[in-house]
């Protein structure tokens, strides 16, 4: 049986994105964005919770995110869980889980995001680097 690998997020960027180009060109674009729950607890009293999460564009939605995102801005995000494993400069063993997306739209309004083209909709239909033959090298 196949599995399903989806995840949709609402929530505003925590920082502005941090955007770099590979040796063949292609763009990447990481950032962390919080989503916040509330919830009324026990005693009464109004709760929120905030959870951060490590997103990562690559080539066209980079590209977008490069030119219009701002710390604060809100937005939707379309894609998948990914674990990364490597080992620090202690040898300990580390985990970092971050969001691959192949959807973003700008959320807001027009204000908040002046300089936003008019569909602010953004899909890639381009495989992310790790589905690409001979892309073997990418450091993550």
């Amino acid at each position: 049986m196949a599995g399903v690998n989806k995840v949709i997020l609402v929530g505003n960027l925590g920082k502005d994105p941090e955007v770099r180009h590979l040796d063949n060109g292609i763009a990447v674009a990481n950032f962390s964005l919080a989503t916040t729950e509330s919830y009324t607890n026990k005693q009464g009293e109004r709760v929120n919770q905030t959870e951060w999460h490590n997103i990562v564009l690559w080539r066209g939605l980079a590209d977008v995110a490069e030119k219009y995102l701002k710390k604060g801005n809100s937005i939707y995000i379309e894609g998948k869980i990914s674990t990364r494993k490597w080992e620090d400069k202690e040898g300990n063993t580390r985990y970092s889980t971050d969001i691959i997306a192949d959807k973003m739209t700008m959320l807001g309004s027009k204000s908040d995001n002046a300089n936003t083209p008019k569909d602010s909709s953004v899909s890639s239909t381009e495989p992310t680097p790790s589905e690409d033959s001979g892309n073997d090298d990418l450091p993550f």
